[in-house]
């Protein structure tokens, strides 16, 4: 740590925050959380197990699915002790350090599920638009491949804004906006100059989330005038089905995303609660229903969960 962030005190400190209006220690608060986390666990690492021993589920659809899992647990595993110690344990006090590497976890998770949720928008525009070629464009080869480059772009993009605001002076008993560490939520305790961090956070939202969204929404325009031509309403309605819980897990994802980014830049005039809702909606909702509705809208997952339950009852009726 830089001697800019030392005082004879001892070592800088962030305060976070809960909800505002609660006690900092609230276990009505505690307890729906520990119910969401436990929900994210439960939904996400069945996903993954299903995947990984049903091979017929062994197919570039099913490994994004399996990426996007990964990076869910990736993102709320990041935010799961902070915001258990203040809702919990009334623990609001976070080193300097410890808070710049809970940021670069959230950010760099963050990160993958958008490219995760653009490789997810590329599978359905083959699947849609050139179905006779799906299998030999999207092969097992190619899918592990775009899915390390979109591991290590989320890793290599977000580690100079944790390597940047590590250097800078902090104003001190900095008083965080949530019971987590976020990029512009420190920022705004620099006591020097922060245009490089600014411009530099500004340029890695727009090559990750601001392409990702777009390249995501010329996906669909050209899935769209595929499915508007197809002559059959029965398959026209088919193939708009199969893209349902990808648009769910778009709009859930970039929605609280994109509110929080222009709040954190232009809402300081916003009530704090505004805020902090939509930060943990950005990292806990997702999370947790995504693989509620790839369950209940994809029919090969519902089919095994089916499956699954059906034998297990049997297992106990023997």
């Amino acid at each position: 740590m830089s001697s800019s962030n030392r005082t004879g005190s001892g070592p800088l400190t962030f305060i976070l925050t809960g909800i505002p209006g609660l006690p900092t220690s609230s276990y009505g608060m505690g307890v729906p959380l520990c119910c969401l986390y436990l929900l994210m666990l439960l939904g996400n690492c069945t996903l993954l197990q299903m995947i990984r021993t049903d091979h017929s589920l062994h197919t570039p659809m099913y490994y994004f699915l399996s990426m996007l899992a990964m990076a869910d647990l990736g993102l709320s595993l990041s935010t799961l002790p902070t915001m258990l110690a203040v809702f919990w344990f009334e623990f609001t006090s976070l080193r300097l350090e410890v808070c710049i590497v809970q940021m670069y976890f959230i950010h760099t998770f963050s990160a993958i599920e958008s490219g995760v949720l653009v490789a997810m928008a590329f599978d359905r525009f083959v699947a849609i638009c050139y179905p006779l070629r799906y299998a030999s464009v999207l092969t097992s080869s190619l899918t592990m491949k775009v899915g390390g480059v979109i591991f290590m772009r989320g890793i290599c993009v977000v580690l100079p804004v944790a390597i940047l605001i590590e250097k800078m002076p902090f104003c001190r008993s900095p008083v965080l906006s949530h019971s987590f560490c976020l990029h512009q939520d420190m920022l705004r305790w620099v006591c020097g100059d922060v245009r490089v961090n600014s411009v530099y956070g500004l340029t890695a939202v727009i090559l990750t989330k601001g392409l990702d969204s777009l390249t995501i929404l010329l996906s669909y325009v050209m899935i769209i005038r595929a499915i508007l031509n197809i002559v059959s309403q029965e398959a026209r309605a088919k193939a708009f089905s199969t893209c349902i819980s990808h648009l769910c897990a778009v709009l859930v994802f970039y929605i609280p995303l994109i509110g929080l980014s222009v709040i954190h830049r232009f809402g300081n005039h916003l009530p704090p609660l505004t805020h902090t809702l939509l930060a943990d909606a950005y990292l806990l909702v997702p999370p947790v229903l995504n693989p509620l509705v790839y369950s209940w809208k994809t029919k090969r997952i519902r089919r095994r969960i089916l499956t699954l339950l059906c034998r297990s009852r049997t297992q106990q009726w023997d």
